[in-house]
């Protein structure tokens, strides 16, 4: 195998994952990003000494 044919393999390879990794949906390298599940906010801003998720989202509420 030349070392062109190689080259022009890896390079499909790459691309390969590259399209399976796309069409999966959500990029996995972003999860830790998302804030989850309302249950998890709550209890992070809890235990920060926040206002509960609740009283923050209700004090935001344009129908006051």
């Amino acid at each position: 195998m030349t070392e062109t044919d190689e080259f022009t393999l890896r390079m499909a390879a790459i691309a390969a994952v590259m399209s399976m990794l796309s069409q999966s949906g959500d990029d996995p390298g972003l999860v830790a990003r998302k804030p989850g599940l309302a249950w998890s906010q709550d209890h992070r801003r809890m235990n920060t000494g926040q206002s509960s998720l609740m009283h923050h989202r209700a004090s935001r509420s344009p129908w006051k």
